[in-house]
């Protein structure tokens, strides 16, 4: 039991570092010459990349741009409770109630991210011929996956015993 507590552990460590680059890093959509997250827009001018913010109007709405930015964060935080609780209860509280806490944590982090990937994939750069979706559009969706995975595996281990 003691090494699968410690796969688990390491598997929302997992979680919060893909969930945190992807908030943070600057690609979620890519060009040659311009990356955008959900915060700005980097643009290379002469061989350097210039923060520029992002555009507005119908091709950005900002209600939108602002609902996956807060998904993105709140996906971060509940991730992070998550593991602090996880570890809290581990040592508080008797067995066959142990994790529920955690996967409710880690869930809200799953349907947080999934929002904020599906707008972001419904809202923007629909009309865009040129450019990719980057490595942080990526890991928003693997990160939904083990948040996703991880609160199934809480919810089924509050049920052991051993």
């Amino acid at each position: 039991m003691l090494i699968l507590l410690a796969a688990i552990f390491v598997l929302h460590i997992l979680a919060i570092i893909l969930l945190l680059v992807a908030t943070i890093d600057n690609a979620w959509w890519v060009t040659d010459v311009m990356q955008t997250d959900v915060w700005a827009r980097w643009v290379l001018q002469n061989g350097a990349w210039n923060y520029t913010d992002l555009p507005t109007g119908s091709h950005y709405p900002s209600d939108y741009l602002q609902a996956v930015q807060a998904s993105s964060v709140l996906a971060c935080i509940f991730s992070i409770l998550g593991i602090f609780v996880f570890v809290a209860q581990l040592f508080t509280l008797p067995k066959g109630k142990r994790f529920t806490i955690s996967g409710i944590f880690q869930f809200l982090a799953c349907l947080c991210i999934m929002i904020a990937a599906s707008i972001y994939t419904e809202k923007f750069h629909k009309d865009e011929s040129k450019g990719d979706y980057g490595h942080c559009y990526i890991l928003a969706w693997i990160a939904f996956g083990l948040t996703f995975f991880s609160s199934i595996t809480y919810f089924v281990l509050r049920k052991k015993t051993a």
